[in-house]
């Protein structure tokens, strides 16, 4: 039989028999690129392709995977980074430089600006809550893409909204497309999918509750979150309380949906009779709130007026640096309590019409119409009939430690169902809506390519990586060893998830990966299998904003490619430190302390 053809069975500790020195072997590639990335701040398509090579020479001399198998493994993950996941980033981007191409994109941003002029508040509105709706629909990249486009539509900078949509999108992802993760832990372990469910609801609620502060304190520091604490705290709360009433008690599959509508609802209702002391709009100008305004005396005025002139070169170049990073007034002073002199006092900010409102945010719309029609029942089940083909990747016959086939190896084509399909079928109906010609459409298309070149060599390059470590048994031997801590597995569990969703980008695939061992480890240590499988998912969310192919979607729908190298370090202490409250809080569920909250 030929060698490509010829079944491979992986090795737990391939390096001398010992697991200690093949799982420090196995995180190399990791460690690798997140130096690479946060050290030495190297470009992420380099940084992708170095950490691949890497991981091949590991897998063939180290694991003795068989060479055509190794580049078997290479060619599928660069397919799956194709499809679907920058299959959904093409089409997401797409969709956005289209409206760009419209008069509708201003309108837009007059129209979120007319519910709040607050940067901070749009944050909230856009990244965590539209955001969570998306990610409840389609998943994968989508919500990051489009709810940064939007910040930017509202005025945010390109770095800073990036930023807050990528923190933004980790709450919801647990139950996101549908609760897909879950239904992915329900499958690899057999544990009941309500019980999941249940458990996993009973740990992501603690993140939302966090976020939307962490949101504005990123939009505008300490000011951001001493002013908009109330509306940060009622959100978060919302979220949470939904998202566990519905895990519960309803169905999992819509427990982003009804947690995102029901904090929308709660926001809105909140602005109508509380509004923050100032407004943070456009490139941090600061404005008094409407009900907040006082007169000003004389006095107070010729002061303002004296330091109003103060000019950012004035205020040196560490100010404007910091400026250009926090989006705040270069002088940092004399702007509170009134609008800066360089805010433009004449920026149109009223609602528009109704019918232009509509027009503005029908793509937005059409995106969850499409989305929500694909999720019906009957329409879910033809579509998959007509446009899902399930086959095993050519030259791969993978088996694990115990002889299991891989799953891994096996691909599911759903290319008509598929999340960048349904996004096409959106844009088409967008160009139809605006009257954009099909030659400007293709067009826009190919200006949409041009822009995402080094972003698809990075997203092929880190999945490539992924699935050859997978498949090689590097990510089983890093799992394993892990798991081997004993009574200690409970504080390391929430860091396998999360290594998963950081290396994949996917809380899916990352519980399809860790699922069944946390759930074996859980077996041996004494551990509740419920929590730790739940946890694999609760605490993976939170390298999601990590992951590489994740940086390079928002990096890409902003405008910055080549920026991921920065968004790595403006993230990573958030979702270190995330994940540091997220193992306690999981740590004190493994307790008497809190076993009560085990289903």
């Amino acid at each position: 039989m030929d060698i490509q053809t010829q079944a491979f069975q992986q090795i737990i500790d391939p390096v001398g028999g010992s697991l200690v020195i093949s799982a420090i072997l196995a995180a190399l590639p990791l460690l690798v690129l997140f130096v690479l990335l946060g050290v030495f701040r190297m470009k992420a398509w380099q940084a992708g392709i170095i950490s691949l090579v890497l991981s091949i020479l590991l897998a063939a001399i180290a694991w003795r995977m068989p060479v055509g198998q190794v580049a078997a493994a290479t060619g599928l993950g660069a397919f799956y980074a194709i499809f679907p996941i920058l299959w959904i980033l093409i089409n997401a981007l797409w969709i956005y430089k289209l409206t760009v191409a419209t008069p509708w994109f201003e309108v837009l941003g007059r129209t979120i600006r007319s519910i709040s002029d607050d940067l901070r508040i749009l944050s909230i509105l856009i990244a965590f809550c539209f955001g969570a709706l998306l990610e409840s629909l389609a998943g994968f990249g989508a919500p990051v893409a489009i709810a940064a486009a939007m910040l930017m539509a509202a005025g945010m900078k390109p770095l800073k909204s990036a930023i807050v949509a990528l923190l933004a999108n980790t709450a919801p992802v647990a139950f996101g497309a549908m609760a897909a993760p879950i239904i992915a832990l329900n499958g690899v372990t057999g544990i009941p999918l309500q019980e999941l469910s249940s458990m996993t609801g009973r740990q992501t609620p603690f993140i939302a509750l966090v976020v939307p502060l962490i949101l504005v304190f990123l939009v505008d520091g300490k000011r951001g979150l001493r002013q908009t604490w109330p509306v940060a705290l009622v959100s978060g709360v919302v979220f949470g309380l939904a998202q566990f009433v519905a895990s519960n008690f309803f169905v999992v599959e819509l427990t982003d949906v009804v947690a995102a509508v029901a904090t929308v609802i709660a926001v809105l209702l909140m602005l109508r009779v509380w509004q923050p002391a100032e407004i943070i709009g456009m490139s941090g100008q600061v404005q008094e709130s409407t009900e907040a305004r006082q007169p000003v005396d004389e006095a107070r005025q010729s002061v303002d007026a004296g330091s109003s002139g103060v000019s950012a070169a004035a205020a040196g170049p560490d100010a404007q640096a910091d400026a250009q990073a926090t989006g705040t007034p270069p002088n940092g002073k004399g702007a509170r309590g009134r609008r800066s002199a360089a805010a433009p006092a004449d920026r149109d900010n009223a609602r528009p019409d109704a019918r232009s409102v509509w027009m503005a945010t029908a793509p937005y719309l059409i995106i969850i119409v499409v989305f929500s029609l694909a999720q019906v029942p009957v329409i879910k089940t033809w579509l998959t009939e007509i446009g899902s083909v399930t086959f095993r990747w050519p030259g791969l016959d993978v088996v694990d430690s115990g002889g299991k086939a891989v799953s891994a190896q096996t691909l599911r084509f759903d290319h008509i169902r598929a999340t960048g399909t349904l996004l096409l079928f959106a844009g088409i109906l967008t160009m139809l809506l605006y009257r954009i010609r099909p030659g400007q459409g293709v067009r826009v298309y190919g200006d949409t390519l041009k822009q995402l070149r080094l972003t698809i060599v990075t997203v092929c390059a880190v999945l490539a990586l992924s699935f050859v470590m997978n498949l090689s048994g590097q990510t089983t031997t890093l799992g394993v060893a892990l798991a081997s801590a004993g009574g200690y597995f409970a504080l390391l569990s929430p860091l396998l998830g999360w290594i998963g969703v950081a290396l994949t980008g996917s809380d899916t695939s990352s519980n399809s990966l860790f699922g069944q061992l946390q759930v074996a480890a859980a077996n041996e240590t004494g551990l509740s299998a419920t929590l730790m499988a739940a946890s694999n998912s609760s605490a993976g969310v939170l390298g999601k904003m990590l992951s590489l192919q994740n940086l390079a979607i928002a990096a890409a729908a902003v405008g910055l490619e080549g920026s991921e190298s920065t968004l790595f370090r403006k993230l990573i202490g958030w979702s270190l430190g995330l994940l540091v409250l997220m193992t306690l809080l999981i740590w004190l569920q493994s307790t008497p302390v809190l076993d009560w909250m085990v289903p």
